[in-house]
């Protein structure tokens, strides 16, 4: 035994001895256990915390001098003596911590729970009848801060736990690191168990001993960097009052009755606030965009933003500007967060050669992705393995932090993404590449054919041939598919744009053109068209580019506004058509050039067009056409001010519909019946029919979300909420636009910050 232990022991067994006590009556007098205070005076335990001193002080009935002293000879006792593996010793790198408050909240309710009372403590509390160890597993990819919450963690609880607190590194990415009995045995000589004890016990009982110290001790062991959950489960406690906190760059799966607690990047104002406290705030004040642009550029990754944090203190003459420019250039950006020893690449590097070879190349080709996200249908185009092969390596590399997950969607953080390309290029042939990239790129618009069409007139589900490895048995399905791959398909279009592929470029935004109205919103319609009519024109086809011009006068009128420009390019379609001879194509031209006109506020050339246009649907035979052909010309009407007029109309096309739907694509249909009972509402509050006004845009509304349109529901319940306020009805009208509030990211940006606006007035008007 140490001599700083002896003391301590000799010190209290003679106070005990002086006071008359046998070790009984000192437990019953101070609430330690018989045990504990024998362990004490024997030096077999470390001196004791402040808390249990002071228990056995007011048990002895000290003076207050008499108190001092042991407690002196208590803080000499802990203060030396054998101390491997970092008992209480915490490393640099947790005072500047940020942010994680959440986290923090979590480990600290555990704590609680750990720490919480039972039957009786050898070092003095007083505890409940059934305390269970809690174990924590933190996991995440690399560079996430996981040791230093933990670390930070074990300071912020470290009285919690009077017994100690131990981290230990359990080198989880060495080539061999060590096993559970060498870990076991760090543990129990870091709490400074007898040489004698471990030797009479020998290995095979060093697990016992193992165990009962946990379960004996209230005390936080902090498993840093586990490697797997073989070299962790037999570390764990399965008694006593204590919490261990496991880190992992694996999600370690296996482990059970475990609370998890999965990491990933700082939010972007933590990230700030974190390369403030690395650069000086007087440096981030000078350029807080330029700070915003370099925490952006580090993917807001903890490991990333220290090293440009510590770039930038070493480097006093750089700007925070000069280092934002720096980042911004993808090729460079990994060799760029690099401070001394510490690189981010390295992090990196650790996790890839851990990978199966089959997990490798399927990393490598996820950098191939041109969005922010994948699915597993995807993943197997890219490496050309089975579906469900696909799914469990992106699972490995879901296990391993190298990828994030929600739901079926797949991720790579974008500094990993980076690296993965570099791998890519360093490490698979370029004409490889080439073609897997080319192959993703064809199943992705081949795909969003088949999905597009689902809305298309005289189309619907996919052939009963069709071999896709994606679910669109239904127009719902089809819709979630097109939504979650936007950026992805978008990105194929563009490059079979950019190689002259103007025929599949056609093909594609022609399949896109009815589900447009179901996601109008999105902020590419126009390029989307644009590109098409390019393509058209390269192909020299007056009839495809008269289609396409229609379809981009749309983009430009509904998703952007510009009006003006819509009806340039509803000019040209027209033109276009003639020269095609294509009557539909030139009824269309006719009815954009009166939509673009009406909210111009030109009614009368916009009656005219419209007019001419249901003329040419009717001649063509065009039913679609007829229908929105009626539909606008009552909105015009209206919109001109005509509610009379416009109330015949609406109630005339209504009837129309009635007599044809059963020719009419549904959710055609279902479209144009919710914007008749929203003009007619217009109508009716123009005539100030109050009841009847709210009720029609009721029932819009109502028919708006039954069909699954979130854009026009959140528009309408707007407008249901201000034909309240008109109507005198200020409650309801809040109700509605909570409503629109609460419908979620597909509702229409303008919707929701008119919703927000007209909420807050209303509110104040109470």
């Amino acid at each position: 035994m140490s001599g700083e232990r002896g003391a301590f022991g000799a010190a209290l067994r003679e106070l005990r001895l002086a006071a008359s006590l046998t070790m009984e009556g000192l437990a019953e007098a101070s609430g330690v256990s018989v045990r504990g205070i024998g362990d004490l005076e024997r030096g077999r335990r470390a001196a004791p915390q402040r808390r249990t001193v002071a228990a056995l002080a007011d048990g002895l009935g000290l003076n207050e001098a008499e108190r001092e002293r042991l407690l002196a000879v208590a803080r000499s006792g802990r203060g030396g003596g054998y101390n491997p593996a970092g008992v209480r010793t915490f490393p640099r790198g947790i005072d500047d911590f940020v942010g994680r408050e959440r986290e923090l909240a979590q480990l600290v309710a555990l704590a609680v729970r750990a720490a919480a009372p039972t039957a009786s403590d050898e070092d003095g509390g007083a505890r409940g009848p059934a305390a269970h160890p809690v174990t924590v597993a933190v996991s995440g990819p690399p560079g996430t801060g996981k040791t230093t919450l933990a670390l930070h963690a074990a300071r912020t609880l470290a009285e919690r736990f009077p017994d100690g607190q131990l981290v230990l590194d359990l080198r989880g990415m060495d080539d061999e690191p060590p096993g559970p009995a060498e870990l076991m045995l760090s543990v129990l000589k870091a709490f400074q168990v007898a040489d004698r004890d471990l030797a009479k016990a020998g290995p095979q009982g060093h697990p016992g001993l193992y165990r009962q110290m946990l379960a004996d001790r209230r005390m936080l062991l902090v498993l840093d960097n586990a490697r797997d959950e073989a070299q962790v489960r037999p570390l764990l406690p399965g008694a006593g009052a204590g919490m261990v906190v496991v880190t992992s760059r694996r999600m370690l799966t296996g482990l059970e009755s475990v609370h998890r607690l999965p990491l990933g990047e700082l939010s972007p104002d933590e990230a700030a606030a974190f390369l403030t406290t690395l650069v000086g705030a007087e440096r981030a004040a000078a350029d807080p965009a330029a700070l915003g642009e370099v925490a952006y550029r580090c993917g807001h990754l903890p490991l990333a933003l220290r090293v440009a944090g510590n770039w930038l203190a070493t480097r006093t003459g750089w700007s925070l500007r000069r280092l934002a420019d720096r980042l911004a250039l993808d090729e460079r950006r990994l060799d760029a967060l690099a401070a001394g020893d510490l690189r981010v690449a390295a992090a990196f590097e650790l996790s890839y050669r851990q990978l199966t070879p089959t997990a490798a190349r399927l990393f490598r080709r996820l950098s191939l992705v041109p969005g922010a996200d994948t699915s597993a249908p995807a993943a197997a185009r890219l490496t050309g393995q089975r579906l469900y092969d696909a799914e469990d390596t992106l699972e490995e590399l879901v296990e391993v932090g190298l990828l994030g997950s929600d739901q079926d969607r797949y991720r790579l953080h974008d500094l990993v993404c980076l690296f993965a390309r570099t791998r890519l290029a360093a490490e698979e042939d370029t004409e490889d590449v080439h073609r897997a990239r080319a192959d993703l790129y064809r199943w992705l618009l081949e795909t969003t054919v088949v999905a597009g069409r689902w809305f298309e007139p005289g189309h619907g589900a996919p052939s009963a041939d069709w071999q896709g490895s994606v679910d669109l048995s239904s127009a719902d399905k089809a819709l979630q598919w097109l939504k979650a791959e936007g950026d992805n398909w978008l990105a194929a279009l563009r490059a079979a744009a950019a190689v002259g592929e103007h025929a599949r470029v056609v093909e594609v935004a022609e399949a896109l053109h009815w589900f447009s109205d179901h996601w109008i919103f999105w902020g590419h319609w126009p390029e989307v068209f644009g590109t098409a009519v390019r393509a058209t024109r390269a192909l020299d086809d007056p009839l495809l580019e008269a289609t396409q011009l229609n379809y981009h006068a749309w983009a430009l009128l509904l998703c952007e506004g510009h009006f003006q420009e819509s009806l340039d390019r509803s000019a040209e379609a027209l033109a276009a058509a003639r020269r095609a001879g294509d009557i539909t194509q030139e009824a269309w031209a006719h009815f954009y050039s009166s939509w673009a006109l009406r909210k111009l506020e030109e009614y009368a050339s916009a009656v005219e067009h419209m007019e001419r246009a249901g003329r040419l649907f009717e001649a063509a035979g065009d039913l679609h056409g007829s229908l929105n052909s009626q539909h606008g010309h009552a909105l015009t009407l209206s919109e001109a001010g005509r509610a009379e007029a416009a109330l015949e109309s609406f109630r005339g096309t209504l009837a129309f519909l009635d007599r044809v739907g059963d020719r009419i694509a549904s959710h055609i249909a279902d479209f144009v019946r919710s914007g008749l009972h929203s003009g007619m509402a217009h109508s009716l509050a123009q005539l100030e029919k109050w009841e009847d006004a709210v009720e029609h845009r009721r029932i819009a509304a109502d028919l708006w979300r039954d069909a699954g349109n979130t854009t026009q529901e959140s528009s309408e319940l707007v407008r249901l909420g201000l034909l309240l306020l008109s109507a005198g009805q200020a409650a309801q009208a809040r109700e509605a636009f909570t409503r629109c509030l609460a419908l979620g990211p597909d509702a229409a940006p303008q919707a929701v910050t008119d919703a927000r606006r007209h909420l807050a007035e209303t509110s104040q008007e109470q």
